[in-house]
């Protein structure tokens, strides 16, 4: 069975070290896990468009590289479809959005555990690529699933500790956009009253023993959260880097074509 390499990094307390993408080609994944800086990549299903195919190349393209694996990002009103769907296609990690209270978490840890005597779980036997190595390794790969949580609405901050309580629930990532425009202050990133609920989940998690996660866009951003106690971190996204790159070598490339033009241009 392959190794769920997010899940024995947390095991073993030791850093993770994630990345996002919103691209589904294949070939995307398969460069980041070339890398071999990253122990996972992280699909944007909530963002990006897909089909259920497109699952099943990603996880083959995952499986290529040594020490890799994958988690997806589901929006909310597909989350039990779309969760089965993944695992059955061989990505081992789910990270659910807009989480508010215990009983969301509680619902969230169900649908990927499985369904055995002494287990909450509901999630019942597939028959896609995660089901080829039988029944009993298709139950230890959902029992070594690592949950995500995004902490990103006002009521999730409210709820935390009853959130961070339930069993099964390895991870959180705080969401300073979802959670600004939840108390009135959209798109207001840094205000202090997003900051200070950024860092009272951080702390609170360190505190009930589930990892905090950290997105940044650059690896200098890493020294904050390091200072607060984080240890997981995912580093920017694949549109992200594409649209930073367009921005500066664009305008760059323009900036010096037009000052070699007017250089060019005889005198009167």
């Amino acid at each position: 069975m392959r190794e769920n390499r997010l899940r024995t990094l947390i095991d073993e307390g030791k850093p993770t070290f994630g990345t996002r993408v919103q691209s589904s080609w294949p070939t995307i994944i398969e460069i980041v896990g070339r890398s071999q800086n990253f122990d996972y990549v992280e699909f944007l299903a909530e963002y990006a468009p897909y089909d259920l195919y497109a699952l099943d190349n990603m996880a083959r393209a995952i499986e290529l590289s040594p020490n890799f694996t994958g988690l997806i990002k589901i929006e909310r009103s597909a989350q039990a479809h779309v969760a089965v769907r993944a695992m059955a296609a061989g990505i081992q990690n789910v990270l659910f959005t807009d989480v508010r209270s215990k009983a969301d978490a509680e619902d969230c840890v169900r649908t990927v555990k499985p369904e055995i005597p002494g287990s909450v779980g509901t999630h019942g036997n597939d028959a896609g690529r995660a089901a080829i190595g039988g029944v009993p390794e298709l139950i230890k790969r959902y029992e070594d699933s690592v949950v995500v949580l995004m902490i990103e609405k006002k009521g999730a901050v409210e709820n935390l500790e009853g959130i961070l309580s339930v069993k099964g629930v390895d991870m959180v990532q705080f969401g300073p956009s979802d959670y600004s425009m939840s108390i009135g202050l959209a798109g207001q990133r840094q205000h202090p009253a997003v900051v200070e609920a950024y860092e009272h989940t951080i702390k609170t998690a360190i505190k009930m023993g589930v990892r905090p996660r950290a997105e940044i866009s650059t690896p200098e951003d890493a020294e904050y959260y390091m200072n607060l106690g984080v240890k997981d971190f995912n580093l920017s996204t694949d549109t992200a880097i594409l649209a930073a790159f367009y921005r500066a070598s664009g305008s760059a490339l323009r900036e010096m074509v037009a000052a070699g033009v007017k250089e060019a241009v005889p005198a009167s």
